[in-house]
């Protein structure tokens, strides 16, 4: 007997002592874990631990939509050219040229352990998926790794790192050449025509509402499908609901019980050039730094390439000063672009947003100062509305230019910290009961409660106004009585001030120059109330008319886009408006047999498939849409970045998941998202949101457990069937 239970203790400690595998630590921690799938196919999360949270979301994303998951992180760890090619050589350099793999493993391991955690998480909860779901077949990453969120560790498309131009990098590192000028223009010109991107936030005070609630419109313009709709929470206290971009661990605009965030593209100053003056002698590279000579950093990378069926390799040389990587020429010198690149901090601060309970901790949050690309619109339970423009700003000498490239040799051209918070363009509780921003100036976010221009160095915003904050101020003055469906109707008014400035000069220019041809068509434009619909004829001679102005007319140096359309709207010549009026007039009988088209039938939603750039056909099946796109004023903007070569316009990017929120004792919203919650052209939710999106129907946001298993379809652990 004593020999019995000596080999059953022996074989208890070997129990004990045994490593369970990695499949089995994933299998244990799913079981803390429960999805539940609403009516519309958005997952709630439920975990025991922030970690479980993160494992379970990242599952739940995979599930509706892994191909874009790892798209994003093909992107951002620079690995790009071995699904695309050698053009995207460029795209991966420039990843690499701001982090390494082993800086971006080293930024993992000098983490706070509960940072750590919540990426371990992160990568397991798609390893499970992967494991899972042996049918699905990754275009390149069969295994996450917890360093990958580092890349990638705020949630705007791109971030600051998308403004390096992948031109520039490629004219250094292959020829040392500058962009020649011509192509300096067609770039400049490309980006004035592009569909502007940006979002719209808007804070409602209670003193506003009928509820004497806050309230708060989330209306991010991204690229359709970009962001899933998701509610994630844990018994150590996440409650977040709202847009998550695919692969990322933390909601990036929506709110949890007590406060609301909403980020729209900021013009605040983040991004510096440092021409910096080289020399080379027998002990190698150096730069000049006032009256010294700093050895240049030499590095390099080797990156593969998709070349047919076969992966080739290039090898670069990577060169960096104090300011950061070199990046291009400008005027014949070698050029370090600087921005914030605080990847543990920034992923810390992206996460911290969504735990906060009130205006005080979010304000302290805002402290890091590390959500570099954004302005973030607020809302809170107290009864709080603020705005903070930008959040990471440098202190800058302002006896220099820092929007060109200033002498990085002159050590007065170095960035002298950071500005505190308090120090940036903030607004708190403005006496007339709003804020809104649209990508617009700042100095005019709050009436005549507005931050004033003199009281700012001028980088720490432009001070430009567009169409769609001249549409925002027009319809938040003197309203009161909101709701959170009359904060839908504002977000989606159909009038359009750009073309209020646009058209009336050229009805005039008809006028002074009648001709038969387009007497019609002029008569249209002339009696037209400038509000969108999908019946509206005006509404596609309008669009096609300033489409073309972007595209031909004459632009003086100097203007952007809102006094573009101004001046072509009053200064430009008569005969430049009627040949371009002409020109619509004839591309639409072409294409269409008749220039009388109403607008929903040109302008069209379509979702063929699940591919990440749409195929677009006029043969197949679309629906009419009545939005118009943000150039002309539109909050509910709706544009196209391409078009496939169809003649009719299908949107690409714009409204795509869209949130009202109203906060008091308890929370409520109404959300909406362009398609539907699944990448899956097979799932029900693939679709199933476009006519509501279409008609401006949203819906109802299930936020407390009780509403949620009203309306749960399906309620499962990860791994099960």
């Amino acid at each position: 007997m004593k020999n019995l239970a000596l080999i059953f203790l022996l074989g208890m400690a070997s129990c004990a002592t045994k490593e369970i595998t990695e499949v089995e630590k994933w299998q244990a921690q799913a079981e803390n874990i429960t999805i539940i799938r609403d009516d519309f196919g958005v997952p709630h999360i439920y975990g025991k631990t922030d970690a479980d949270a993160v494992f379970g979301l990242l599952y739940a994303q995979c599930e509706d939509d892994f191909n874009r998951v790892e798209q994003n992180y093909i992107w951002a760890i620079g690995r790009l050219a071995e699904v695309e090619g050698e053009e995207a050589l460029y795209s991966d350099l420039r990843a690499r040229l701001f982090m390494t793999k082993d800086e971006a493993i080293a930024n993992y391991e000098k983490s706070p352990d509960w940072l750590k955690e919540l990426c371990d998480a992160f990568a397991d909860g798609i390893n499970y998926y992967l494991h899972t779901h042996p049918e699905v077949k990754p275009k390149l990453l069969t295994r996450f790794e917890p360093w990958m969120p580092f890349y990638f560790s705020e949630g705007s498309i791109g971030g600051d790192i998308e403004r390096i131009s992948t031109r520039g990098i490629r004219s250094f590192y292959e020829s040392a050449m500058t962009v020649p000028e011509m192509e300096a223009y067609e770039l400049k010109k490309e980006k004035e025509m592009a569909e502007p991107q940006g979002s719209n936030g808007i804070a409602i005070s209670g003193k506003l509402t009928q509820s004497g609630n806050a309230m708060l419109l989330i209306n991010p313009h991204t690229s359709f499908y970009f962001r899933g709709e998701v509610h994630v929470v844990s018994e150590e206290g996440l409650n977040a609901y709202g847009a998550v971009t695919w692969g990322q661990f933390f909601v990036y605009q929506g709110f949890n019980e007590k406060t609301g965030w909403m980020h729209t593209s900021t013009y605040t100053d983040v991004l510096d050039e440092f021409k910096e003056t080289i020399v080379k002698n027998e002990d190698g590279l150096f730069y000049q730094y006032g009256e010294e000579l700093r050895p240049v950093k030499v590095s390099e990378v080797t990156l593969e390439y998709k070349d047919g069926k076969d992966l080739k390799e290039r090898t670069f040389p990577l060169y960096h000063t104090h300011h950061g990587p070199i990046t291009h020429l400008e005027g014949g010198q070698w050029t370090a672009s600087s921005m914030m690149w605080e990847p543990v901090k920034a992923l810390e601060q992206s996460y911290i947003r969504t735990k906060q309970e009130g205006y005080d901790g979010f304000r302290k949050m805002m402290d890091i100062r590390t959500n570099s690309s954004n302005n973030t619109v607020y809302a809170d339970a107290e009864g709080n509305i603020a705005y903070f423009h930008g959040n990471f700003v440098p202190k800058r000498n302002t006896i220099f230019d820092f929007t060109q490239p200033v002498d990085g040799s002159n050590p007065k051209t170095d960035w002298q910290g950071l500005h505190t918070v308090d120090e940036n363009i903030l607004i708190l509780n403005p006496p007339n009961g709003w804020i809104q921003n649209c990508n617009s100036t700042p100095y005019t976010a709050a009436l005549e409660f507005s931050p004033k221009r003199e009281d700012y160095p001028k980088y720490m915003s432009r001070d430009q106004e567009n169409f769609r904050g001249v549409h925002a101020i027009e319809l938040l003055t003197g309203r009161i009585g909101y709701t959170l469906d009359s904060l839908i109707a504002l977000g989606h008014d159909p009038y359009l001030p750009a073309f209020e400035a646009l058209l009336p000069d050229l009805v005039d220019a008809f006028d002074n120059n009648p001709s038969s041809e387009l007497r019609e068509p002029i008569e249209v434009l002339r009696n037209w109330d400038y509000r969108t619909s999908k019946s509206s004829v005006a509404m596609t001679l309008a669009h096609y008319y300033g489409t073309l102005c972007y595209q031909k007319a004459a632009r003086p140096e100097g203007l952007y886009a809102m006094q573009l359309v101004k001046y072509w709207g009053s200064d430009s010549p008569d005969s430049e408006k009627l040949q371009l009026f002409k020109e619509v007039v004839e591309g639409l009988t072409e294409d269409f047999g008749t220039w009388k088209m109403p607008w929903g039938e040109v302008h069209r939603y379509q979702r063929l498939n699940g591919d990440i750039r749409q195929a677009f056909d006029d043969d197949k099946p679309s629906i009419p849409i009545g939005f118009a796109s943000g150039r002309w004023g539109a909050l509910a903007a709706y544009g196209a970045r391409y078009d496939n070569n169809t003649k009719k316009i299908y949107g690409t990017r714009g409204n795509s998941f869209v949130a009202v929120v109203e906060f008091g004792e308890r929370v409520s919203a109404k959300t909406i998202l362009a398609g539907g919650q699944s990448g899956d052209p097979n799932s029900p939710h693939f679709d199933d949101q476009t006519q509501r999106y279409a008609d401006m129907e949203f819906k109802d946001a299930a936020y407390y457990k009780e509403d949620v298993l009203k309306r749960a379809k399906r309620t499962y652990k990860p791994g099960e069937n």
